[in-house]
């Protein structure tokens, strides 16, 4: 019998071990499935940890996370894939607890399961089958019938934008098209989450384009929430209305991205036309943190003064003119300072 790579397993496993759905053509007259996600958050980890012998992965991650799209940062090692893995109950943790949709990842791991859907980073199709029929497969261990599941496989894979490429061989697709599938087998049982891991890796920027955004109308106009672990801090802010950051095992920010928004908004860069000292030193009286860039422009944290605020202070204390320019990437700073708190251990 022919051995199954790891990652094939995994999402089989997780497609496999969900609660089998009673489909609609098959649900006895009157029955009504009761919704899992009645909590209002999605995700709950109180003081998670998971240990590989003396190597700490994850230390102690609590959390609580509404429904919506929420981005996972971190960098290589960070203890995102492990964190995805123990809510998915593909890892044991080794201490602490954690709610899928309410459910206990522990005793009510089949439950939680059940409107759960994953993408994992790695390719994890099965050699062979044609896509149509892998993930057709994928939505009968889920619970469907062969014939619903054939249905669904087509409409999703229409979504993700696969044509007649689905009739070949997933082994001969190339990188984007394989995430397409990827996409597909997790979408295909119509989950309430959904964990992304790397979505986007392989396509190209039609395809790209594409997915990002299928993926931020999944919540918006389907109620299914999304989250996606990437590297791309531009896709998670694009895409994303929450952001979880993730450093040495610990959640270092975890924050919505209007709130993000909202307090690097005063946040501005002053290029000043000459006296750049004094004008350093005028700000920092005024109480005012101040950071000199490598490009000679000063970073200025403008606290409660708005761009107004700014501009009266230099007028009362006869500064010279200054370019203001609004901080554009608010979470591109948030991640290298956080990552800079974490390595120095001033972290939650």
């Amino acid at each position: 019998m022919r051995q199954l790579p790891l990652c094939v397993g995994l999402v089989l496993f997780c497609n496999f071990a969900t609660v089998r759905r009673v489909s609609s053509e098959n649900a006895p007259t009157g029955s009504t499935p009761s919704p899992l996600n009645s909590t209002k958050f999605i995700i709950e980890t109180h003081q998670l940890c998971k240990d590989f012998g003396p190597q700490r992965a994850l230390d102690n991650v609590t959390l609580q996370i509404p429904p919506g799209t929420i981005g996972l940062l971190g960098p290589n090692g960070a203890g995102k894939s492990t964190f995805i893995k123990c809510l998915l109950n593909l890892e044991n943790p080794t201490h602490g607890t954690a709610k899928v949709l309410g459910r206990s990842i522990v005793s009510e791991n089949r439950a939680s399961r059940e409107r759960v859907g994953y993408s994992p980073e790695r390719d994890c199709h099965i050699g062979g089958l044609p896509g149509c029929d892998y993930v057709a497969y994928c939505g009968q261990l889920s619970g469907m019938s062969f014939r619903a599941a054939r249905q669904r496989a087509h409409e999703i894979l229409d979504l993700v934008g696969m044509g007649q490429e689905r009739y070949r061989s997933v082994d001969s697709y190339s990188t984007g098209m394989k995430q397409r599938v990827k996409l597909a087998q997790a979408l295909v049982h119509d989950p309430e989450l959904v964990f992304l891991d790397e979505p986007t890796n392989g396509l190209d920027p039609l395809g790209r384009e594409h997915i990002l955004r299928l993926i931020g109308s999944l919540h918006r106009e389907l109620g299914t929430s999304v989250v996606i672990s990437s590297h791309l801090l531009r896709d998670i802010e694009r895409i994303c209305d929450r952001v979880v950051i993730i450093a040495l095992g610990r959640v270092i920010e975890h924050e919505s991205m209007e709130a993000l928004a909202s307090r690097h908004r005063r946040i501005v860069e002053l290029a000043p036309a000459s006296e750049t000292e004094r004008f350093a030193g005028v700000l920092r009286a005024a109480g005012l943190a101040v950071e000199r860039l490598s490009n000679g422009h000063l970073r200025v944290e403008s606290g409660d003064h708005s761009v107004e605020g700014l501009l009266r202070l230099m007028a009362e204390n006869n500064l010279p003119p200054a370019e203001i320019v609004a901080n554009p990437n608010a979470l591109h700073e948030l991640f290298l300072k956080s990552l800079a708190d974490a390595n120095h251990g001033n972290h939650p």
